[in-house]
């Protein structure tokens, strides 16, 4: 499953350098640190590091002893050893959630482990972005949490910073994972709630990429501070490119700060886009002819580097009816199509819909188009078209493009 993909594609600089030491997770119990321990216990062995669980017991919770018991039998059915640490949160002036934070730190830094992974993800830092832009926060406050930082005397880390909530959700369950929930989570008077429960979802009715947005915005502002130029040297190293003439350096930041463009070098192509990277070969445009769509499951389209699957839903997805009575095809972008995501708002064209949703240019004249005569139905990385979306109980095709 595209989730297990994801999950599993940690960014190796993170656990190659942990070869031969001890990894521990902060395990909560909860759905997130859960699938991390899961995930790291599946790739144990391709990095070397010794895993193992720590879970700090804040006694707040009369639930408390019930998720310790969960994470005993979650460790134990795993064959990893669990450490229980015991804690008195104290009641300070910047409250209860805070004060408990603080004593989980420190417990944490107590490990015997050399690092401390914890299974913060891409919803956790949009929260946190935008609760620190809403307090005032400087530019480090905007910086967000770093996937790789210091707890102490150890490594701090956060491999899930990339997945999002949904994304582990369906880990979850395609792993027939347990969990326990914390009461506290439903709890809006806390600040992180309110913002996850009132205002998520009020904010993604209008920009639905709302935590991609504030994650990236989180890496501009962290590397807004470190030098430019050795930091570009010390990717292109990392890549296996020798570094470029300082002429050729000089138009690579130039391109970025203008956040679009493109440079050979070193035989491949580097892409600009919005102050990132994207390393590939030198790419030639799809020779693509449309495709009729026929009804089944799935339906490959090697051209492109992918295939579309078409899940049967309820409520959910294209309206089946619909569909069934026009001729489906899948297209390629011609230029000036237009998809209404919202039924009270207008049409807007897919170029603005791509840019506001953060599509590079080159990925957006590969993405597979699906269209019902010569409407435009559905469109990978934005949705359905309102006026063909399925009702409620009414049957629904959810397509999905998924590249190879």
């Amino acid at each position: 499953m595209a989730a297990s993909r994801k999950l599993r594609s940690v960014d190796a600089r993170l656990l190659a350098p942990l070869r031969g030491k001890r990894l521990a997770v902060g395990l909560s119990g909860g759905i997130d640190s859960v699938v991390l321990l899961h995930v790291l216990h599946a790739l144990r062995r391709k990095y070397g590091y010794r895993l193992s669980a720590v879970h700090v017991n804040h006694g707040i919770s009369p639930n408390a002893g019930g998720w310790e018991a969960f994470c005993r039998v979650f460790c134990s059915d795993l064959g990893l050893s669990l450490s229980v640490k015991k804690v008195r949160v104290k009641r300070k002036k910047h409250g209860l959630e805070a004060a408990a934070r603080e004593a989980r730190r420190a417990a944490l830094q107590k490990s015997s482990a050399d690092a401390i992974a914890l299974a913060h993800h891409l919803d956790d830092q949009a929260e946190t972005v935008l609760h620190n832009l809403l307090r005032g926060a400087g530019i480090e406050g905007a910086s967000g949490m770093a996937a790789r930082s210091r707890l102490g005397s150890k490594v701090l880390l956060r491999p899930l910073l990339h997945v999002s909530r949904d994304e582990i959700a369906a880990y979850a369950a395609a792993n027939r994972l347990g969990w326990i929930e914390d009461e506290s989570n439903a709890d809006t008077a806390l600040t992180r709630n309110f913002l996850r429960h009132r205002v998520g979802p009020l904010l993604e009715s209008r920009f639905p990429r709302w935590r991609e947005a504030l994650a990236r915005a989180a890496r501009h502002f962290s590397g807004a501070r470190p030098d430019a130029n050795a930091l570009l040297r010390a990717w292109l190293k990392d890549q296996g490119l020798r570094a470029p003439s300082e002429a050729k350096l000089k138009e690579m930041l130039k391109q970025m700060s203008a956040g679009k463009g493109s440079i050979e070098h070193e035989g491949r192509v580097l892409r600009f886009y919005r102050e990132r990277i994207f390393p590939a070969e030198k790419a030639s445009e799809p020779s693509f002819k449309p495709q009729t769509w026929q009804g089944e499951a799935r339906l490959a389209l090697p051209e492109l580097g992918g295939e579309l699957r078409f899940r049967k839903a309820r409520g959910r997805g294209i309206d089946r009816s619909r569909l069934e009575r026009g001729e489906v095809q899948v297209r390629l972008r011609s230029g000036g199509e237009r998809l209404r995501l919202d039924a009270s708002r207008p049409r807007r064209t897919l170029k603005n819909l791509f840019q506001e949703t953060g599509v590079p240019p080159w990925e957006r004249a590969r993405l597979p188009l699906l269209f019902c005569g010569e409407d435009l139905v559905w469109a990978p990385r934005l949705g359905v078209d309102a006026a063909w979306r399925a009702a409620k109980s009414a049957a629904g095709i959810v397509p999905e493009w998924r590249a190879s």
